[in-house]
């Protein structure tokens, strides 16, 4: 059992694939102006990992090498096609605020990359712990990101007011924004000398980004069959 919860803390924490490991900026960024935009878009995400590392890794000895890329793709895709008409028939506010980014799930670089890198060598359970793992870690980044956006920008909490609004910083919820809390939340990571990937001066982590990510692939996948086989 300590390993399915390992792959749950890891996503979380050890291998948070936006405050570490840098990935799904473009969601990241966009979608976070409030607390609930952050949460909507980070659970929409967690359904689609879950599921498609649960799916890609059952059907990883069925799917052909030369087809493994297009047929990722149409399972993440029909995954989101799932979720983003769920979202339109029960939290339309939510469909209406993020929009565009809810299709744009299928082309997140962290589902593909739990794809390649974890789900194509490791059991359904498992793969299915990584994706709840990885989705709960940008869920809680996406919330903390929106949570600091709305709290400065419009002076509330998932839309309760806590600042009064004559001490608002408008440019906060606007895309610049966003560039500046993240910017924020970098800086004191990398004060705190935390593991991240725009921290070189941290103790060497496996996790500090070395900006090749095919070549990480090809490691994760090398060190993957080598587990494989003495298993």
């Amino acid at each position: 059992m300590n390993k399915y919860l390992e792959r749950i803390t890891n996503g979380i924490f050890k291998e948070n694939p936006t405050f570490i490991i840098m990935l799904g900026m473009c969601p990241t960024l966009a979608t976070t102006t409030s607390s609930m935009n952050g949460l909507g878009m980070g659970l929409s995400t967690l359904a689609v990992l879950m599921f498609s590392n649960l799916v890609i890794s059952a059907l990883r000895k069925v799917i052909p090498e030369r087809m493994r890329l297009p047929g990722e793709i149409v399972i993440v895709a029909s995954l989101v096609t799932i979720v983003q008409l769920l979202i339109q028939a029960y939290v339309p506010s939510i469909y209406e605020a993020l929009g565009i980014y809810i299709p744009l799930i299928v082309v997140n670089c962290i589902i593909l990359g739990r794809a390649e890198s974890y789900a194509l060598f490791n059991g359904p359970l498992l793969s299915f712990c990584d994706g709840l793992g990885m989705g709960l870690g940008f869920t809680f980044a996406l919330v903390i990101i929106g949570t600091v956006r709305e709290l400065i920008g419009s002076g509330s909490i998932f839309g309760f007011r806590i600042i009064p609004e004559a001490y608002n910083i408008s440019i906060f919820v606007l895309a610049p924004g966003a560039f500046l809390v993240l910017a924020m939340l970098t800086a004191i990571q990398n004060k705190l000398r935390l593991p991240s990937a725009t921290n070189g001066d941290a103790v060497q982590s496996e996790f500090v980004c070395s900006g090749n990510c095919m070549g990480c692939f090809s490691d994760c996948k090398t060190e993957n069959k080598e587990k494989e086989e003495t298993v």
